[in-house]
């Protein structure tokens, strides 16, 4: 099961030695390191490549439909789509799911309308460090990790705003909508 991989990779730890020539799971990337382009297999829209992103700051939440707290949150993150602030950066959602189905079924009862992806044999999980859920990582416009957020949060938030705001050098006061 996929709780069981992000439990093991955790207790492993970020960066794997290939082993008879098989390639190891990517490192995690760390604060300030750039995030290498990756294909998104889309969940409520077409396929992507990571750096169709690039050029605008990107907020990346890595979630599963087993998770309730990653539910919880996910209201909050609409919402966030739709604030004034929103403008400056896109949100992506990244599920963790083994189950497609499952993943689709969070969504179409969440009215979710920010794009979301399913992982691939771990390959995001790892390049974000995923080894707790919920996970939001915020990302600048050259792809550059700017700060991991582990558990649920409520992102519209005066507080989440000011995050972004300073993670994202984004200017507008976070009160206005």
């Amino acid at each position: 099961m996929r709780r069981r991989a992000i439990i093991t990779a955790a207790a492993l730890g970020a960066a794997l030695t290939p082993v008879d020539g098989v390639s190891a799971a990517p490192a995690e990337v760390a604060i300030g390191g750039t995030l290498r382009d990756a294909r998104l297999r889309g969940l409520n829209g077409p396929d992507r490549m990571l750096s169709a992103y690039r050029g605008r700051p990107l907020v990346i939440n890595v979630w599963a439909s087993w998770c309730a707290p990653c539910r919880a949150e996910m209201a909050s993150l609409e919402r966030l789509a739709w604030h004034d602030l929103a403008r400056g950066f896109a949100i992506i959602g990244i599920s963790t799911d083994d189950y497609r189905e499952r993943a689709m079924a969070v969504l179409k009862q969440t009215n979710a309308t920010i794009s979301h992806f399913i992982d691939h044999q771990l390959e995001l999980e790892h390049l974000l460090g995923a080894t707790q859920i919920p996970l939001t990582v915020l990302v600048d416009a050259q792809h550059r990790v700017r700060d991991r957020v582990v558990g649920a949060r409520d992102w519209d938030s005066p507080d989440s705003l000011q995050r972004i705001g300073r993670a994202f050098g984004l200017r507008k006061a976070p009160g206005n909508r």
